[in-house]
């Protein structure tokens, strides 16, 4: 039946004896660590995956596998022109809705997870070979598919045994469950994992916008990078445990990342080939879509899934096999000699601030021309709390037409220094690019005492007024500047006096300077009381700070029998 179209198929044990280990040892190795009583992993490596601890079940999928040629937007597929056929450059073509939804959700991703560098093509990737792009794009003007695209009945019967957890909420079986939308969530992970999408206040499988954030948090669990194979090929895997299902998507990843265009929602291409050996839907033409087919069932399914970019007896791009021997083209990856600097100043920063330079790097080849879509890796080298802007200690960007790729702004933490960030080409065993950023402690170029009162004190008692001064750097508030406070012998001479007013310690001893004290975010700092022994006349208190601030501020101390009170005001200079 069409409903039950874009499910994934949970591999026979006999079809994959060889498989299962690697897949549920890497899966295992890459857990995203949710241990929910519907979804909880295996603890070892070697366990075989529970039936439901993937997003889909293991539901059967599409197994079509884009052409060879590099995606092209002929005329009839041009946005806002009528759909095109299921062959050729179409396969390039997403539906606008949908599309929508992928690059929204990535936009999102990149802001709550910068870390995880999720493109938005692996989602169309999946939605690929789940649904076929909901069906062509068959959603409503929200993203709502028309029609709901369900999997097959997860009763143990050819697919995974899924009893029922949602009551028939999402998947309307109460009985079992099937995988529900174009994403193909079973709902036993729906219920954790989906997200409002399209701001609607619903979580609805069947809305593509909602799908496709919840499945960009799916595949961003944990601390995955998919800019990294690893992390990459583990998310994937995570969707669905099988090898071949990891090889398909990543086939259409490559893909799209050459290149798509946007089509008519209704008007895309319509996969047929199934890994259950189901025919696919046979969608119906609409006004909108005159003339649309669909392929012959399993027409384009192939004897055996090659390995992404590998060869295989038969041309992906030719349903059925037959076609070109040439040799696959190298990749934008595989073309880049070196990588250079891009014109980066220098990198330097107060602790605490960002910095005003970034790093910016290029990528060319052995001729010297500059290669785009390369994804360069940029680390903060060490332990240190630099970091780029997040938080992060690692990003991903992608080089542009020129070759050029400019990384995040990088913030600097409290540790003062100089620090590495280090560039790489990833996925390319080539030499890295080393840029030092130089971390300055915050500084004050100017004190000031916050009141005016004169600071006097009978010997043997307390300063009534506490010392408050505040610090400035180019005339704006210097907070989190450290700085020392010590009751000084004589203008002239900085050492500790050894009598005269003192500060107290925790166990209440009498000390001269006090150390570790910084400013507040106001740039201010008050003092510990201060005390007074049995010397009298006028002492000094200095306060200096990191970037060669200082005060000095006069305490005045009279006999215990003094009557008249000062006349003169402290100085401080």
């Amino acid at each position: 039946m069409a409903a039950l179209f874009g499910k994934r198929l949970r591999r026979s044990a006999m079809t994959t004896a060889v498989a299962a280990a690697a897949v549920a040892a890497l899966s295992a190795s890459q857990a995203p660590g949710f241990t929910g009583p519907q979804n909880g992993r295996q603890s070892t490596a070697d366990a075989a995956p529970s039936p439901g601890d993937s997003a889909t079940g293991n539901s059967p999928y599409y197994t079509d596998l884009p052409p060879l040629n590099s995606p092209t937007a002929p005329p009839s597929t041009a946005p806002g022109s009528p759909g095109g056929t299921s062959t050729g450059g179409n396969e390039a073509g997403i539906p606008a809705t949908v599309l929508d939804a992928y690059k929204k959700a990535e936009a999102e991703l990149a802001a709550t997870k910068p870390g995880c560098n999720l493109p938005w093509q692996l989602l169309a990737a999946i939605g690929k070979v789940e649904s076929g792009q909901a069906r062509g794009g068959n959603v409503d003007a929200n993203g709502t598919t028309l029609k709901p695209i369900l999997g097959p009945v997860l009763d143990g019967n050819g697919f995974a045994r899924i009893t029922d957890t949602d009551n028939g909420a999402y998947d309307g079986d109460r009985t079992h469950d099937r995988a529900v939308g174009p994403m193909q969530f079973i709902p036993s992970t729906w219920e954790w994992s989906g997200r409002d999408g399209n701001g609607d206040g619903k979580k609805d499988p069947n809305n593509i916008y909602d799908a496709a954030l919840a499945a960009g948090h799916y595949l961003c669990r944990g601390d995955r990078d998919l800019s990294q194979s690893g992390g990459l090929h583990a998310a994937i895997l995570s969707y669905n445990h099988s090898q071949e299902y990891l090889n398909t998507v990543l086939r259409w990843l490559e893909y799209y990342r050459k290149g798509t265009h946007e089509v008519p929602d209704g008007t895309g291409v319509q996969p047929g080939g199934r890994s259950d050996g189901a025919p696919g839907p046979s969608p119906s033409p609409s006004p909108s879509s005159p003339g649309t087919t669909s392929p012959s069932p399993g027409s384009s399914k192939p004897s055996k899934p090659s390995e992404p970019g590998g060869g295989s007896g038969t041309d992906p791009s030719k349903p059925g096999g037959g076609g070109s021997t040439s040799p696959t083209p190298p990749t934008a990856t595989e073309s880049v000699a070196h990588i250079e600097d891009a014109g980066t100043g220098a990198l330097e920063a107060t602790a605490g601030d960002a910095f005003a330079e970034r790093v910016a790097v290029r990528t060319e080849n052995a001729a010297g021309k500059g290669v785009g879509t390369v994804k360069v890796k940029l680390t903060v080298v060490g332990d240190t709390d630099l970091a780029f802007s997040g938080g992060f200690k690692s990003v991903t960007v992608v080089t542009d037409s020129t070759g050029k790729a400019t990384a995040p702004p990088l913030r600097a933490g409290e540790d003062t220094g100089e620090f590495t960030v280090r560039a790489t080409v990833v996925d390319r065993n080539l030499p890295g690019l080393d840029y030092t950023a130089t971390v300055s402690a915050r500084r004050a170029d100017a004190l000031t005492r916050t009141g005016s009162t004169e600071l006097t004190c009978e010997a043997g008692g307390q300063f009534a007024d506490p010392v408050q001064v505040r610090a400035t750097y180019k005339g704006d508030a210097a907070d989190g500047v450290a700085a020392t406070a010590t009751l000084i012998k004589s203008k002239d001479d900085a050492t500790e006096n050894d009598k005269g007013p003192y500060f107290k310690d925790a166990d209440g001893k009498a000390i001269r300077t006090l150390k570790g004290l910084k400013t507040d975010g106001d740039g201010r700092i008050q003092l510990p009381g201060i005390y007074a022994d049995d010397a009298t006349g006028t002492f000094l208190l200095r306060i200096s700070t990191t970037g060669g601030a200082t005060l000095t501020i006069e305490l005045k101390v009279t006999a215990a029998d003094a009557t008249a009170t000062p006349s003169a005001s402290p100085s401080a200079t």
